[in-house]
């Protein structure tokens, strides 16, 4: 495999964004292929503890977590399981220990919210008023 992140990045902003389906579906092919990357690399540097760095969060977990709510947010709106308990078991309970942290918890935006963000800045070009 060649796959670079980059890849990933790009074929997550193209199922965001795509109006049509025959390319949604090409990119979440290339979308699933990037994940099961991840997953393997989660392997590899976890060691089987918690994090990508050991059993706390360190500066991987939040520089990947940091994309959970937008991928949350592509699920929700194009009705598909980015990260797949049956391809990506370790990048599942990854995301879900790393969203119940206490560090992260507090923070982590609700996914709805996110929608309605995303939802209004595609309409007006600008971010939601509070």
């Amino acid at each position: 495999m060649n796959f670079k992140w980059v890849q990933l990045l790009s074929a997550m902003k193209g199922l965001r964004d795509s109006q049509r389906e025959e390319e949604r579906k090409v990119l979440l092919g290339q979308a699933a292929e990037g994940f099961v990357l991840l997953e393997e690399a989660f392997r590899k540097c976890s060691k089987g503890k918690a994090f990508f760095g050991g059993d706390q969060i360190g500066l991987i977990d939040i520089a990947l977590g940091c994309y959970l709510g937008w991928w949350k947010v592509v699920e929700k709106r194009r009705g598909v399981k980015l990260l797949d308990e049956a391809k990506t078991p370790g990048l599942v309970k990854w995301a879900e220990r790393f969203c119940a942290d206490d560090a992260v918890k507090g923070v982590m935006p609700e996914t709805e919210k996110l929608v309605e963000f995303f939802l209004q800045a595609m309409v007006s070009g600008a971010p939601p008023k509070k």
